[in-house]
């Protein structure tokens, strides 16, 4: 062989070589620089495809329930074992999410140990972990492209749980437009620039006032309820009476506008004088109506407040375990009682008007409310392709937000297909094991995980029945 002809050779074998080596360092190179990926917990798992074990925040709000009364006491005791809760306050939300008004956090250690329970001594109350924006924002892959490029670095949807001891304000929430005057106008009061449109998924009995009645029952109410003409005036009242099915729909939505503004506007004396009249007329009747039980009810919470009296003209609904709601942004609303799961756009903002302590905006509520009459629909999900008939689907008509409920006998097991969005899986009961590819976290009541975009979850019952409720981006959006 020629020195030449070996030197060809030698060339040959090492360019190939070469080029494996520079390609290697190119790709090491280009995961470093991307956020997320190749960050290790504990030197085992992505970030990318790893379950998260979150701690997450809660609401002491006056008309929740009280110490183990309540869902929601019960769910943030277990998820926040180590801290010691007071028994005897109000436990009203439990927020899971990554809105600032109640953040919740990354488990740092996030380990599994003997008892299959992880955390034990891990300092729940020191949050020694991000909070989960600030990891979102580390490792924005976990989202997916499709929800980072509509909503940027953050959670699209705030979840929830709910114990409603007393009613809570009547309210609605702005839509986008209105959402970012008011967070301009008035920051510490509407604390986002984002809509909420939301659903409740009853877990309980659960009551709700929502929208308005169908003209047909506002005209009922109005010839039964004296009082409302003694307040705004005969000729309010009449022209609503004399609508027919010929007038158009804005003739309905202008005249129902005029008597609920001329009512929420009315004076704490006036409605206090009328009140007085309304009250005990209603204790004296033998029979009453759902409606009218409610009013009297509402008085009892809230003596003398404008709320009583509007409740008339609103839909009572009874939700049963299972039943959804939507509520839409400017749609007017009121939880009664009971416990629920609530998912929502991620936003505060609230427009009050009646039924609370807190500062009221009348004039707001009053001018961007919808005016839609009529009774609302009710969901009651359908059964997720490929789970066996285990998990049922709560889809609204909004992007941000769907909300699964899977309900596992004992010994069984299921699946959730990939989503190519984030979900949080909340522990209602029993005891489990959620897995994936990458991990494998044991669970149990009031443990809330993180799952990244487009992670296929396995889920086990152990021990008990197994119930848990996902919360995801809308799988149409997706």
């Amino acid at each position: 062989m020629t020195v030449e002809f070996a030197d060809d050779v030698s060339y040959l074998t090492f360019l190939p070589i070469s080029l494996i080596f520079v390609v290697i360092c190119l790709v090491s190179l280009l995961k470093k620089k991307s956020k997320g990926v190749m960050a290790f917990d504990d030197g085992v798992f992505w970030n990318e495809h790893r379950l998260q074990r979150l701690k997450c925040s809660v609401k002491n709000y006056d008309w929740g329930k009280i110490g183990s009364d309540s869902e929601v006491y019960r769910l943030f005791s277990a998820n926040s074992e180590g801290n010691k809760l007071d028994p005897n306050k109000p436990y009203a939300e439990f927020w899971m999410g990554t809105h600032e008004s109640g953040p919740s956090h990354v488990l740092k250690n996030g380990n599994i140990f003997a008892n299959g329970f992880g955390a034990k001594n891990s300092k729940f109350g020191d949050f020694e972990g991000d909070t989960l924006k600030s990891w979102i924002e580390k490792n924005p892959n976990v989202l997916g492209h499709k929800v980072v490029d509509k909503w940027g670095y953050d959670l699209p949807f705030l979840f929830k749980a709910l114990s409603v001891a007393k009613t809570l304000s009547i309210q609605a929430h702005p839509c986008k437009e209105l959402a970012k005057k008011l967070h301009i106008r008035d920051p510490l009061v509407y604390k986002d620039g984002n809509h909420k449109p939301e659903m409740a998924l009853a877990l309980t009995k659960f009551e709700i006032l929502c929208g308005f009645v169908s003209i047909e029952e506002l005209q009922r109410i109005l010839k039964g309820v004296p009082e409302i003409s003694q307040l705004v005036g005969a000729a309010v009242v009449d022209q609503l009476l004399n609508i027919t099915p010929e007038d158009g729909e804005d003739t309905v939505k202008i005249a129902l506008k005029q008597l609920f503004t001329q009512i929420m506007s009315a004076s704490e004396h006036v409605i206090a004088e009328v009140l007085s009249q309304l009250i005990p007329r209603l204790r004296k009747k033998e029979e009453l109506t759902s409606e009218e039980k409610l009013v009297l009810r509402l008085e009892k919470e809230y003596p003398g407040d404008v709320g009583v009296l509007a409740a008339f003209l609103m839909n009572y609904v009874t939700l049963n375990p299972g039943e959804a709601l939507c509520l839409g942004a400017n749609e007017l609303h009121a939880y009664v009682s009971g416990d629920c799961i609530e998912c929502m756009a991620t936003s505060d903002n609230v427009v009050r008007a009646g039924l609370t302590p807190k500062k009221r905006d009348v004039k707001t509520l009053c001018d961007m409310l919808t005016y839609k009459l009529g009774r609302p629909d009710i969901l009651r999900g359908f059964n997720v392709e490929g789970t066996n008939g285990v998990t049922k689907r709560y889809r609204p008509p909004f992007e941000e937000f769907e909300v699964d409920h899977c309900d596992l006998p004992e010994g069984k097991s299921t699946k959730f297909p990939s989503m190519a969005g984030p979900s949080l899986f909340l522990v209602t009961e029993g005891t489990g094991i959620i897995k994936t590819a990458f991990s494998a976290e044991m669970v149990r009541v009031g443990d809330v995980l993180f799952a990244p975009a487009n992670t296929k979850i396995t889920i086990e019952s152990s021990g008990r029945r197994l119930q848990l409720y996902r919360a995801g981006v809308n799988s149409k959006f997706l």
